[in-house]
């Protein structure tokens, strides 16, 4: 374990859109990290400034940070290192130049440097990407899959594609997918994925089990871009508040046995300390308030069937911003990651 020396200097942080769910829980991942200080919180210009307690009570008397309404001119006076993103859209995709130009690190959450293509994002995203020219300088960080040194503008990927990438791509590195195949996922999230902004369809006494999003998903080009092959996906919404269940089915080419598909796996992971490789189905119960992605398989024959467990709100994005700031800042990747204040 890596211990802080008195001496070593705190990486000051501010975190825009602390109000949200996966905003309140970097404050509290950030607030454990003991190399990283967390010294602004913001939410929207229209709200009044109040403790982050207020809107989360079990932070109280553990989180004291004040999260105050946001306005563009405090970027000359924040006087922080780096910058976590927990915003819609388009208000990342619009703040983040302004930030990049302060000399402010981004870690942006949103899926507004996801995509390497700027003519998906009217099709997927609703709209018209208007700094095309940062996609290719953002570094997209699933991290145990991480090819380059994340820079001064970091992607976090989306919660889906998280859990869906982790899944299929050892099979896709080592070629084990028939060329054929065009992988099929059926993912299942918990309300929170969807914001704590109230509507009728995400209310919890309203939520059943149903499907989504078919084929226009907006996670589902970012999935595409990972696996670099097509793929049907089809997300769920399930009544529970928290976590991600994804289940891949792929066809192996001829004559893949179970033994190379278990190899592949384990040496994908054997040294990523986030990924937990089990011998039975992964229950969401067993990742909610945690940074693990738990990963099984099953294959009959030439079919092969991946099951993918995330906490949406953790793995699926604080956390997983979390890992890339402490990467990007020479820190150990897991720092603060197991000692923080679950929304």
């Amino acid at each position: 374990m890596s211990v802080m020396s008195y001496s070593e200097k705190k990486i000051r942080c501010a975190v825009l859109g602390a109000a949200g769910y996966s905003g309140a829980e970097l404050c509290a991942l950030l607030v454990a990290n003991p190399h990283f200080s967390l010294e602004h919180a913001f939410a929207s210009a229209g709200r009044i400034a109040e403790p982050l307690s207020n809107l989360y009570p079990r932070f109280t008397n553990a989180i004291d940070i004040v999260v105050e309404p946001w306005r563009d001119e405090r970027i000359s006076t924040l006087n922080v290192d780096v910058a976590f993103l927990a915003l819609p859209h388009e208000a990342s995709e619009a703040i983040t130049p302004l930030l990049l130009a302060a000399g402010i690190v981004v870690v942006d959450l949103s899926g507004a440097f996801r995509l390497k293509q700027p003519q998906l994002y009217p099709k997927y995203y609703g709209y018209q990407h208007q700094h095309p020219e940062l996609l290719a300088d953002a570094v997209y960080c699933l991290m145990e899959w991480l090819e380059q040194t994340p820079g001064n503008l970091i992607s976090v990927p989306g919660c889906y594609p998280t859990a869906c990438s982790l899944a299929l791509l050892p099979l896709v590195k080592a070629e084990l997918i028939a060329e054929h195949c065009i992988p099929v996922i059926n993912a299942t999230s918990g309300v929170s994925g969807a914001g704590r902004k109230a509507t009728l369809n995400t209310s919890f006494c309203e939520v059943g089990l149903n499907a989504y999003g078919f084929f226009g998903h907006r996670h589902r080009p970012e999935i595409e871009q990972n696996l670099g092959r097509k793929v049907v996906f089809t997300p769920h919404l399930g009544n529970f508040k928290r976590g991600i269940l994804a289940t891949s089915v792929v066809t192996l080419k001829p004559n893949v046995s179970a033994e190379h598909v278990k190899q592949v796996f384990t040496e994908a992971y054997q040294h990523k300390p986030l990924v937990r490789l089990l011998n039975h189905s992964p229950n969401i119960a067993n990742v909610v308030g945690t940074p693990y992605c738990d990963l099984y398989w099953q294959q009959d024959e030439e079919q092969l069937i991946v099951v993918s467990a995330i906490d949406n709100l953790l793995k699926g994005a604080a956390a997983q911003a979390m890992q890339a700031a402490n990467i990007r800042f020479g820190k150990p990747e897991t720092a603060g990651l197991f000692s923080g204040v679950v929304v």
